[in-house]
């Protein structure tokens, strides 16, 4: 009885997800490297994540219950209105980042609801990415910056939180032509309802002159300033 107790007792303890560490450091080139196992036997600083059973954990897209959405929105709404963002953007991306999952973590290395990268989040002053509050708190502030960066377009600064600024940089300041940048900027627009108004065509200026007619000074009207004469300006139609 005490011998199948025990075989029971090591059963269950090699059954239960013990907690993983994710490492990150910066190699020789000043690359940022993530890897579940420590670099040994170097001089690079490492930083360290407790993540809690990381190979149960996935991130999601699939639509969250109510519950979970409406959980975390005096939070969403807080920050939001902090920062100038809309709630409705934040929520659309936190349901495409994670699923509202606060223990979700990425194959890369993200973390929690916005799904922050471990040097994002400690240039953020996030201290537990895995905590609602903190999580949301550095997504909305980093989506703001993105968002100020990029001259408040929605689109381009969406496409710099799935891939990057640096990417949207090397494409002329335009959505990266990657399948799953795009599909996310898409998806988020659409579920949020927020997106950067088109343009208005450039109003054209309008001119006046005048030309002497049959020995009589007659003001002239252009929307195309006149060669060789004097003008001025007089207002937009």
């Amino acid at each position: 009885m005490k011998l199948l107790s025990a075989a029971l007792l090591v059963c269950l303890a090699a059954a239960a997800p013990a907690e993983a560490q994710i490492y990150s450091w910066r190699d020789a080139s000043g690359n940022l490297v993530l890897s579940n196992k420590p670099r040994v036997g170097s001089g690079e600083t490492m930083t360290t994540y407790a993540v809690p059973g990381p190979t149960l954990i996935r991130t999601t897209t699939k639509p969250a219950a109510p519950k979970a959405v409406s959980r975390y929105d005096d939070l969403i709404q807080q920050h939001s209105t902090t920062h100038g963002v809309s709630a409705d953007l934040v929520r659309a991306v936190i349901q495409a980042e994670s699923g509202f999952n606060p223990r979700a973590i990425s194959p890369k290395g993200a973390m929690g609801l916005m799904q922050l990268m471990p040097a994002t989040a400690r240039e953020l002053g996030v201290d537990d990415p895995f905590h609602p509050s903190d999580n949301i708190r550095g997504g909305v502030t980093y989506l703001a910056r993105l968002l100020t960066r990029f001259h408040q377009n929605v689109e381009l600064a969406l496409a710099a939180y799935n891939a990057g600024p640096a990417s949207v940089d090397k494409y002329g300041g335009a959505v990266p032509p990657y399948r799953e940048t795009q599909a996310y900027v898409k998806k988020i627009t659409a579920k949020s309802g927020v997106s950067t108004p088109p343009a208005s065509p450039p109003t054209p200026t309008i001119y006046k002159w005048i030309e002497l007619i049959d020995g009589r000074p007659t003001p002239r009207y252009s929307n195309v300033a006149p060669k060789g004469s004097g003008y001025e300006v007089i207002g937009r139609q």
